[in-house]
């Protein structure tokens, strides 16, 4: 559960642009709080049965999914259909972060909004991992994000949740990626994440601005408005 202080600030400013028609992406069981004039779809890779078994520790908490989609995607959606799009703890399980971004506002009508909080990383699990790069997030987005996946399964077996042995944490990557276990492909802290939007703003083809940025215990949420 998210401290209360972080909840606050989640619903504060999602209650000053979220309005219409929208979707929620993984929202499981913590949906985001939204104002009276907003109507959510849930997304998520999974349906709830799915989503049980893929998260055991859930199986007592009321789960969000109402469409079956891949988040990276939305494929299920009309382009320039939506009001918003929300995806909190998304972005970093995403294989092709720009990719998504890019897709997300293709579904979004003009003025619309992206609703986006990405873990930091000194608060969290990925504490002991590199931060990611411009560089490896436009190789993924030009090459593919399998190209780094198995990499990114070894990183995370070897410094989030490292077996006895180098042997070991191999097979477990193999395990993981074989099982497509939902980690964490990409780590930010407040410094990079602010980078990543602002290469964005150069990189992509559809101008946008940061409607807000804000640090918010172990989180940075970022609104960004389609122009």
């Amino acid at each position: 559960m998210l401290p209360q202080n972080m909840i606050a600030a989640r619903e504060a400013i999602s209650g000053r642009y979220l309005f219409g028609q929208g979707v929620e992406i993984g929202a499981l069981h913590m949906p985001l709080p939204t104002p009276p004039g907003a109507s959510v779809t849930y997304v998520d890779r999974l349906d709830i049965a799915g989503l049980r078994k893929h998260y055991p520790e859930l199986k007592e908490r009321e789960i969000k999914c109402d469409r079956v989609d891949d988040g990276e995607k939305l494929t299920t959606f009309a382009d320039e259909s939506l009001d918003f799009i929300i995806a909190n703890h998304m972005l970093e399980h995403c294989e092709n972060p720009i990719g998504a971004v890019r897709n997300h506002f293709r579904r979004l009508r003009s003025g619309g909004f992206l609703y986006y909080a990405i873990p930091v990383r000194q608060h969290g699990f990925d504490s002991k991992r590199p931060l990611t790069t411009w560089y490896h997030l436009l190789q993924d987005d030009q090459l593919g994000g399998e190209v780094s996946r198995s990499e990114h399964y070894l990183e995370y077996a070897n410094l989030v949740d490292p077996r006895p042995s180098h042997e070991d944490n191999i097979a477990y990557a193999r395990h993981l990626m074989a099982h497509s276990y939902s980690i964490h492909f990409h780590v930010w802290d407040e410094d990079t994440f602010n980078v990543f939007l602002k290469k964005l703003q150069e990189h992509l083809s559809c101008a946008f601005t940061v409607a807000d940025f804000a640090a918010s215990g172990s989180e940075v949420i970022a609104v960004l408005r389609k122009l």
